[in-house]
């Protein structure tokens, strides 16, 4: 499969080596309108190669997308100080706007994945603007914040992430849910196996990480400015469930017509991800307080979202 990035910048950077040191692609080619950073983009990761798998390497214009299966938008415009997240929201839409544009004349046929921030609302105004079915503009959502609930938690177990299934739902953001109710170790509640390994999942420890979910990319960004590793692997992850038909069960952002009383907004769900994209969406079981925190969360992307269009 030929993968396009749009965003030669850190975290298409991270996506683009992720592919290739997994061996996702057979080919991978940047796209930005810095020419020189994706031509220094594709030579450096070029030169991975010979330590992993076969991967053509590539960096041009839009043109250099044709016969893409999948392009991952990782493009986007900056905050300025003083500016509104709603004015950010605007600009960031019209760069989109030129920038599907342009990916659709060149790779109609290429699933779109989204990985600018806000990622949510990036997902609809990518879908908005390249007029394909919701199913096939997949935004990464709570894909790394779900990882890291796993990796916490296995932590916290002292088991293997692997083995833990936990979702995090509703908006990439400080609004998301953390659907305790429904995690599991291997096919068994959490709490029985908890018990079984003699440790405690008290109301401390779920704040605990909760707080290492939820504020974990401010304690990045804060230490080194942006995140990119843990979404450069998850955009791995999700172009593989793709390449393979896998059917994988993945947390995602998609425009969805009906979410916890809230109607149209895209936001985080399970879905399951094959060829053609989302194929199916899953309702995960929630207890009272959870099904409210989601659809406070999907109500605040429905707001932010207003005046976009």
């Amino acid at each position: 499969m030929k993968v396009g990035i749009v965003g030669a910048g850190m975290v298409g950077s991270a996506a683009g080596f992720a592919i290739v040191m997994r061996g996702v692609a057979s080919e991978v080619v940047f796209v930005d309108r810095n020419a020189a950073l994706a031509q220094a983009q594709r030579e450096d990761i070029h030169h991975a190669v010979p330590f992993a798998q076969s991967c053509k390497l590539g960096a041009g214009g839009y043109e250099s997308l044709q016969g893409a299966g999948v392009v991952i938008l990782a493009a986007g415009v900056a905050q300025k100080p003083g500016e509104s997240r709603l004015s950010l929201l605007s600009r960031n839409a019209e760069v989109f706007s030129e920038v599907i544009s342009q990916v659709r004349t060149y790779a109609p046929d290429a699933i779109l994945i989204v990985a600018s921030n806000p990622v949510d609302i990036m997902t609809e105004v990518a879908q908005r603007a390249s007029g394909l079915p919701p199913e096939r503009v997949i935004g990464t959502g709570t894909l790394l914040d779900s990882a890291r609930f796993r990796a916490l938690l296995a932590g916290h177990l002292g088991i293997a992430a692997h083995s833990v299934h936990g979702f995090v739902l509703g908006e990439h953001g400080d609004s998301e849910v953390l659907a305790w109710s429904s995690a599991r170790v291997g096919a068994e509640p959490l709490d029985r196996i908890a018990a079984q390994l003699g440790v405690d999942i008290t109301e401390s420890v779920r704040a605990k990480i909760d707080e290492g979910v939820r504020r974990a990319a401010y304690r990045i960004i804060e230490g080194k400015g942006a995140t990119w590793y843990g979404i450069g692997a998850g955009l791995a992850r999700l172009v593989l469930a793709i390449r393979d038909d896998q059917r994988a069960v993945l947390t995602l952002s998609v425009r969805t017509p009906h979410v916890a009383g809230v109607d149209d907004v895209a936001v985080s769900l399970p879905r399951v991800v094959g060829a053609a994209g989302v194929v199916s969406t899953l309702i995960p079981s929630l207890d009272p307080p959870e099904w409210e925190a989601l659809h406070r969360s999907t109500a605040l992307l429905k707001e932010s979202a207003k005046g976009l269009w």
